[in-house]
């Protein structure tokens, strides 16, 4: 298989009959993994496609990130170009249409075949990221009335241009589904048995405006290949395939990682994204976690008293708020994940809550108990000091606890994404709950007004 510096040689001395020669022989993932990773400027990048058969160039084309992409078809001619859209699949063509610019766009689909027009316009009317948006309208219906003679027939005249061909999906006159049936039931009987008599009727399916996110728990549960995409009055309108999902999952997981670090979500690979960028999705939460912390230091200020009189509290300030900040995060991610995953509702919220009470109680026990014997040993602090210090951390962590699993849930079930509500934005909150619980128990038991 040729590597990225013999191809690099290739195009330092011009070889591109070379070229041509060994890149036919991989395969079209590969080649285009190859292309991303040369990082070749545009007339060079342009030139390596053109060598492309065009019997793989669509494959290949497919594989390449979105910015590669258009980098490609804008610098291709109008039919040069109409003929990659041609024979792209009809989703990869929407959500290459869908990030381009409008004059582009007027000027390309110009050029396409009026059905690859219509399979296009029809995919992008759906809402972002519902299933509508990522389905693809390239599969193969067939009738009950159907021989396995005639279905076979039929899947040899269409199939060549459908996503798969593993699943064929039965519809009636209206194009309402009413089965499905494999490939392997279709070739395993008799050619003069009927499709009606052969399908399986309980078919799951999957609704235009279903979000996303909710089409890759779907496709975890049943564990398909693929799955039917339905209107609302249940006519089959496009499918869903496993690989569309295997993206879908990458970029959902990506998303919830950005938010709980508090960074706005982009759709670009890191090495991608230009500093100004970086800069732009970072400083908005950076700029509102300063100026939330900032409360922290009013309550400081506000009980400035009690440290005066008693200095040696000031130095266990920063172990409550890490392990605040830290035992509220524990609880606000694994409580994310299970809503992510579907395993937590807002319904469960008080179940929830009275577990993480009782694993704050034995987190907060242990805590101070380990707390207690380094006050007293190592730090050599009173009995009362010490006992102020455990006790805040019990509470401390209980109200850590209730806060991190119950925020996420809370923004759920208003509509935000729960990943917002993970560690720095818990963090903050904890921190200062956990200053004016210590401070409030620190008065009382200390005696100062």
């Amino acid at each position: 298989m040729l590597d990225i510096e013999e191809m690099r040689e290739y195009i330092e001395h011009k070889q591109y009959a070379k070229i041509r020669s060994e890149i036919v022989e991989m395969n079209e993932a590969d080649i285009a993994a190859m292309m991303e990773e040369l990082e070749l400027p545009g007339t060079e990048l342009i030139k390596v496609f053109r060598m492309l058969p065009k019997s793989i160039a669509a494959d290949v084309f497919s594989f390449l990130p979105i910015e590669v992409e258009q980098e490609i078809i804008t610098s291709l001619t109008d039919r040069e170009a109409a003929t990659i859209i041609d024979n792209l699949f009809a989703d990869d063509a929407a959500d290459l249409i869908d990030e381009m610019p409008a004059n582009v766009v007027k000027r390309l689909l110009a050029q396409t075949t009026p059905e690859t027009r219509r399979d296009i316009n029809h995919l992008l009317q759906y809402p972002e990221d519902s299933a509508g948006s990522i389905m693809t309208v390239e599969f193969v219906d067939l009738k009950e009335g159907y021989t396995v003679e005639q279905a076979i027939e039929r899947i040899r005249k269409v199939g060549i241009d459908k996503e798969t061909i593993n699943t064929c999906y039965v519809t009636n006159q209206h194009r309402t589904i009413r089965g499905t049936i494999s490939l392997r039931m279709l070739l395993l009987s008799e050619s003069s048995e009927r499709i009606g008599d052969l399908m399986e009727e309980n078919v799951i399916t999957i609704n235009t405006l279903m979000d996303q996110e909710e089409v890759a728990r779907q496709f975890q549960k049943y564990d398909f290949d693929a799955m039917p995409v339905v209107d609302s009055e249940n006519r089959l309108v496009g499918i869903i395939t496993v690989d569309d999902i295997m993206d879908i999952i990458e970029q959902e997981a990506t998303e919830d990682i950005e938010m709980m670090a508090a960074i706005t979500p982009t759709d670009k690979p890191y090495m991608k994204t230009s500093v100004l960028e970086t800069f732009r999705k970072r400083i908005p939460w950076l700029l509102f976690l300063m100026i939330s912390a900032t409360f922290t230091g009013k309550i400081i200020q506000g009980y400035q008293d009690a440290l005066a009189a008693y200095a040696v509290l000031t130095m266990y300030i920063p172990m409550f708020m890490d392990t605040g900040g830290n035992a509220g995060g524990q609880a606000s991610v694994t409580i994310i994940r299970s809503i992510s995953l579907g395993e937590v509702e807002f319904g469960d919220i008080f179940r929830v809550v009275w577990k993480e009470i009782r694993v704050a109680v034995l987190c907060g026990v242990t805590l101070a108990l380990v707390n207690f014997a380094k006050l007293l040993i190592l730090d050599k602090v009173g009995m009362q000091v010490a006992l102020i210090v455990c006790l805040t951390m019990v509470v401390t962590v209980m109200v850590a606890k209730i806060v991190g699993c119950t925020l996420p849930m809370l923004a759920k079930q208003v509509g935000f994404d729960p990943a917002v509500m993970a560690s720095p934005f818990i963090t903050t909150i904890v921190d200062a709950v956990s200053l004016v619980i210590y401070f409030q128990i620190a008065t009382r038991m200390l005696g100062i007004s």
